[in-house]
């Protein structure tokens, strides 16, 4: 087996702006589309089930609205961590795929408002086109959400440097378990 050299993740390009090494800006961004999203769907099945539902369509039409200001924010800090990582690496390939998904959510979201802008003024319901278009998002970005925490908690980008991460597991080998060094 040939070792292959560890790469050392590089410092943010700017930790004012991505926020400081171990502390990134990024996963507390994320919740506001993730948040604004996901409701927004609640609400447009909700919908469908209640007598006067203009209140919810309107409610998720800024939902909407609100999740793409938020993941536009999100981005802008998340390129910086991607910059971040050194290329051609796993980590790396990760980071591609979880930013191709968050950006073509992102634009699904924006066709989404877009096709209901001024619509809840007829007092109906979401419509089922506009329905499955937020769940097939809603379901994409839960993909994306999964890429993102492979990014952060088992290659530790922004987080930790490998010997950071080396150090906080050892081997007890008396009884051959893992355990967690504090």
């Amino acid at each position: 087996m040939v070792n292959e050299p560890q790469l050392q993740a590089k410092r943010p390009v700017s930790a004012s702006l991505a926020g400081p090494y171990g502390h990134p800006f990024h996963p507390i961004l994320v919740t506001v589309p993730i948040g604004a999203w996901v409701t927004s769907l609640v609400f447009d099945i909700a919908s469908h089930a209640v007598h006067r539902p203009a209140f919810l369509t309107q409610s998720s039409e800024w939902l909407i609205a609100v999740g793409v200001i938020g993941a536009l924010l999100a981005a802008m800090v998340g390129f910086l961590d991607l910059f971040a990582i050194p290329s051609g690496t796993p980590a790396f390939r990760t980071a591609l795929v979880h930013m191709t998904l968050n950006l073509l959510v992102t634009a699904a979201y924006v066709v989404n408002f877009l096709w209901r802008y001024g619509d809840h003024t007829g007092g109906g319901s979401v419509g089922i086109g506009r329905l499955v278009l937020s769940a097939l998002s809603v379901a994409a970005l839960g993909v994306s959400g999964f890429l993102g925490g492979k990014l952060a908690y088992r290659y530790g980008v922004r987080v930790a440097d490998e010997s950071t991460q080396a150090e906080g597991f050892t081997t007890d080998r008396s009884s051959g378990n893992a355990r967690s060094v504090a």
